[in-house]
């Protein structure tokens, strides 16, 4: 009988049977009359009139693709105009938009880095962080969480060498944000780099929801590249690396992730762009995303609920097991809720959660049909509920 090479999967699926730690796919229905607060439309973008019309028009005139990678037919005015418009939006010279925030996370560590180089990295950063750490094949040093202490000793025991910290502005799992002063401070008095992923301040933090590095006051520094998605704040699809125009031209002759790969479709930066117009002339929008996020954090914790504070729009409530979690999850989902659900391998701290994320088009009657929802639903061993 021929040897099956895949055998070993099955061993593998069972593993993660066993612990609780299967996924699987869920596609959910485009007329679905669930409260959806499991994914990232902070500001409510996703289904606005002006931003799906946009991504419409976009792909009428452009068509249904880029055609091709950005140096090749992948560039189009709408590209550059989306560019433009980041840059001036968010306080840098210059920005790259590329088909991911996940790609634009390996582009700008990958061309930033070498193998004669030093990165220190956050124990809490992103999968894309982490990648990209691994493919600049840099020497790659791992800190304690938002231990600024530690990216000065990690810096003094390489003086002298090539150096850039990385870290998210705001990080994914539990919501809490990087000391991105003290870390550029950190940066400057040892001539190093910092990269910012701005994933989750980006219409959130900041003037206007111009991010975490506006509100620390380093957006526009000679010495910081920033990271973000446009798949958030402003509902759409693709991600961009902002910083000084010399770094931008490096990545553009030098990241493969962006020289290789086809460029955002028409249709994603056409939503993009009118995205980004819409949080100009709605400024007031990301501050009614941080009251959300208070509000579900401070109801939630006077319930008894273990939550942590939250620093932009995530709120992450404990949960006793990676299969308490995933039944948390499903009976908001049946009570008319998502929220997302966050078990090993995907926490670094080996603590399963449920986590909601704040919207601003929430209304409050639909704020307090949520917090019902989690509170009732709440498996026992959380706090002092049931």
């Amino acid at each position: 009988m021929p040897h099956d090479p895949f055998e070993w999967i099955d061993a593998e699926s069972r593993r993660r049977e066993r612990a609780g730690l299967a996924r699987s796919l869920r596609p959910r229905a485009a007329d679905s009359e669930s409260l959806n607060l499991a994914g990232n439309d902070y500001l409510g973008f996703t289904r606005r009139t002006e931003i799906t019309e946009a991504a419409a028009d976009a792909a009428r005139r452009w068509g249904g693709g880029a055609t091709g990678s950005r140096l090749v037919t992948g560039s189009t005015t709408l590209h550059a105009e989306l560019e433009g418009e980041l840059a001036d939006f968010c306080g840098f010279e210059a920005a790259l938009v590329l088909s991911s925030g996940y790609m634009a996370n390996l582009a700008a560590l990958t061309a930033l880095s070498s193998r004669d180089s030093l990165i220190v990295s956050d124990a809490g950063n992103h999968a894309s962080i982490v990648d990209g750490c691994r493919l600049s094949r840099a020497e790659t040093m791992i800190i304690a969480h938002r231990d600024v202490g530690a990216v000065r000793k990690a810096f003094d025991a390489h003086a002298g060498r090539r150096a850039l910290a990385v870290t998210d502005s705001v990080f994914s799992v539990d919501g809490d944000a990087a000391p991105l002063v003290e870390l550029a401070d950190a940066c400057r008095a040892h001539d190093a780099a910092l990269l910012v992923d701005d994933a989750h301040g980006f219409g959130v933090l900041g003037s206007g929801g111009r991010g975490a590095l506006d509100a620390a006051n380093i957006a526009g520094c000679n010495s910081v590249v920033a990271t973000l998605t446009l798949s958030k704040s402003l509902g759409s699809q693709g991600g961009a690396v902002l910083g000084p125009a010399r770094v931008i031209d490096h990545l553009v002759n030098t990241a493969r992730t962006f020289i290789f790969d086809t460029g955002l479709a028409p249709a994603a930066a056409g939503a993009a762009l009118a995205g980004l117009r819409t949080l100009r002339r709605e400024p007031w929008l990301a501050e009614r995303t941080r009251h959300v996020a208070i509000a579900l954090y401070r109801r939630l914790t006077e319930a008894g609920l273990t939550a942590a504070r939250p620093d932009a729009a995530v709120v992450s409530v404990r949960a006793p097991s990676p299969e308490a979690a995933l039944r948390w999850a499903a009976d908001c989902h049946t009570a008319g809720l998502v929220v997302g659900c966050f078990r090993p391998p995907s926490v670094p701290d080996g603590i399963s959660r449920i986590r909601v994320t704040a919207r601003a088009d929430l209304t409050e009657q639909q704020l307090d049909e949520a917090i019902a929802t989690i509170i009732a639903t709440a498996p026992r061993g959380v706090g002092s509920v049931r």
